[in-house]
C-alpha cells in the first residue's frame, strides 16, 4: 500500500512539481513534495499539518528537540510553531517524496464531537509516529482521485473527511483531538499563538496572552512551553527573526530595515540574535543563500 502511494505521489510530482519540488493538488491543503538533493536548513512557521514520508529522510527541530524520520513514518505538527527542517536523505536516483496535509480544524472539531473523543494531556507540538495503514489507504484513494477530476467535487470532500477520521483514530489521534475539543489546553494555547503571530512585531505582555488563553500566567507559561518547547518570549523572538529573514531573502530588505520592521530597536541586538538562530550574521547568511540559489 505504501509503495502504491509512493508511485501515485511520484507520478503527480513528475508533472506538477515546481522548481522547489512542491506539487500542489486541487484537494484543499494537500501537497506532494519531491527533492533530489539534501536541502539547506529551512526555517518556517507551520500551520498544523501531517507529513507522510514515502521515500528518503528528513530532520525537524523545534526548540531543543530534534526528530529524524523517514519512509513509513509521519510527522505531526499540531500547533503554529517555528521549526527548522532539512531533507537529509535524497538523491537523483532515490528522491525524497512526502505527502503533506494541512489539517482542517473545522473537520477535526466535527469529527471529535461525533467520536466523543477525549484529548491526551498536552504534549510536544511536533512528533513522529509510524504511519497507520488506514491513513496510507485513505491518502492513496485521494491521490488516485486526481486522475478523475469529474469525481473530485462529488466525493473528494468525503475522502478528505475520512483521512481526517483515520488520523484522529490513529497513533497521532490523541494530539490532534486536542485541536478539536473546546477548552483543551491545545486550543487555549493556539488562541495565544494566533495573537503572537498577528502582533509579533509589537511588545506583548505574557499576562495578556494568558488572559486570551483563559489560564493563569503560571499555568499558561507551563502549558505553552510543554506544547511549543519555547517560552512565549522565545517564540516571539523566533517569529520576528524568521519574518526578518523572509523580508531580506524574498523582498530585498536590508538587515537594518528588516530588523525595524519586525520590532527590533537595536540593529546590533538583531544581528546577535539572528546569528544565534541561523548560525551566521544577516549579511553572510544572505550571501550564502543567494549562492545556493544560483548553484541550484
Amino acid at each position: 500500500m505504501t509503495e502504491a502511494l509512493l508511485t501515485a505521489v511520484r507520478r503527480h510530482a513528475a508533472i506538477h512539481a515546481d522548481d522547489n519540488g512542491v506539487a500542489p493538488t486541487p484537494i484543499p491543503g494537500l501537497v506532494a513534495i519531491r527533492a533530489t538533493l539534501p536541502s539547506a536548513l529551512q526555517y518556517a512557521i507551520n500551520r498544523p499539518l501531517v507529513a507522510l514520508v514515502l521515500q528518503g529522510g528528513k530532520r525537524v527541530t523545534i526548540g531543543r528537540e530534534t526528530l529524524d524520520f523517514g519512509a513509513g513514518e509521519s510527522l505531526l505538527i499540531s500547533a503554529d510553531v517555528p521549526t527548522v527542517s532539512q531533507i537529509t536523505r535524497a538523491s537523483a536516483a532515490v528522491p525524497y517524496f512526502s505527502l503533506v496535509l494541512e489539517l482542517d480544524l473545522r473537520l477535526i472539531e466535527e469529527l471529535t464531537l461525533e467520536m466523543a473523543a477525549v484529548p491526551e494531556p498536552a504534549g510536544p507540538a511536533v512528533r513522529v509516529e509510524p504511519t497507520d495503514a488506514e491513513v496510507t489507504d485513505a491518502a492513496l484513494r485521494l491521490m488516485r482521485l486526481l486522475d478523475r477530476p469529474a469525481a473530485l467535487p462529488v466525493i473528494g470532500n468525503e475522502l478528505l473527511r475520512e483521512l481526517h477520521y483515520w488520523l484522529l483514530a490513529g497513533r497521532h489521534g490523541g494530539a490532534i483531538r486536542g485541536l478539536g475539543i473546546t477548552g483543551s489546553h491545545a486550543q487555549r494555547i493556539s488562541k495565544a499563538i494566533a495573537v503572537l503571530r498577528a502582533e509579533f512585531a509589537a511588545p506583548i505582555r505574557v499576562e495578556r496572552l494568558a488572559d486570551v488563553a483563559g489560564l493563569s500566567p503560571s499555568a499558561f507559561h507551563q502549558h505553552f512551553k510543554a506544547i511549543t518547547s519555547l517560552s512565549p518570549l522565545q517564540f516571539q523572538k523566533q517569529l520576528r527573526l524568521i519574518e526578518a529573514r523572509r523580508l531580506m531573502l524574498s523582498e530585498g530588505r536590508s538587515a537594518s530595515l528588516a530588523a525595524y520592521e519586525v520590532g527590533y530597536e537595536s540593529v546590533q541586538q538583531f544581528n546577535r540574535e539572528y546569528a544565534r538562530l541561523f548560525g551566521q550574521p544577516p549579511g553572510r547568511d544572505l550571501k550564502a543563500s543567494r549562492q545556493r540559489a544560483a548553484a541550484a
